[in-house]
C-alpha cells in the first residue's frame, strides 16, 4: 500500500510552508490574510483535481497516439453557505485543439479519467457534484 506524507511548517501571519517530496509550497488564507503569500488550501484542492485529470488525459491521448495542442483545464467551484464551507458543485472544463476525427478519443480519455483513474476526482465525488465539459478550439 502506498502512503503519502507531507509536512506543513508555520511561516508567518497565516501562512504555512508545505514540503511535498522535495518541493516546497507556501499556503496562505488569501481571503483573510493581508500578506497573500500563497494560494489557499481549498484552492489547492482544485489545482490537484486539474492536475490529476490532466495527467490522466494526456497519458491516455498519448497511448491512443492522438496529437493535440493548447490543452487547458479550468476548475470552478461553489462553496456551501454553512461552516465548515466545502465545495458543493465543481465544474471541470477542458479546452483543447484536436483533430475533429479525434474528438471521440478525447471524450473517452476524459471519461476514463473521471470514472476510473483520477483518485482526486473520486475523492471530490464523495462530497460534491462534478460537471465535466470539453470545449474544442
Amino acid at each position: 500500500m502506498d502512503n503519502h506524507k507531507i509536512t506543513a511548517r508555520f511561516d508567518s501571519g497565516l501562512s504555512f510552508i508545505s514540503t511535498i517530496d522535495q518541493h516546497s509550497l507556501t499556503m496562505d488564507a488569501s481571503a483573510i490574510s493581508s500578506e497573500e503569500l500563497g494560494p489557499s488550501p481549498k484552492k489547492l484542492m482544485l489545482a490537484a483535481l486539474a492536475g490529476c485529470t490532466g495527467i490522466d488525459v494526456v497519458s491516455i491521448l498519448e497511448k491512443m497516439k492522438v496529437e493535440f495542442t493548447d490543452l487547458n483545464i479550468s476548475v470552478k467551484a461553489a462553496l456551501t453557505e454553512e461552516h465548515p464551507q466545502i465545495y458543493k458543485t465543481v465544474d471541470v472544463v477542458f479546452e483543447i485543439k484536436i483533430n475533429e476525427n479525434d474528438r471521440p478519443k478525447m471524450e473517452k480519455a476524459v471519461a476514463l479519467s473521471k470514472d476510473k483513474y483520477c483518485g482526486v476526482s473520486a475523492m471530490f465525488n464523495s462530497f460534491a457534484h462534478l460537471n465535466w465539459t470539453i470545449n474544442y478550439l
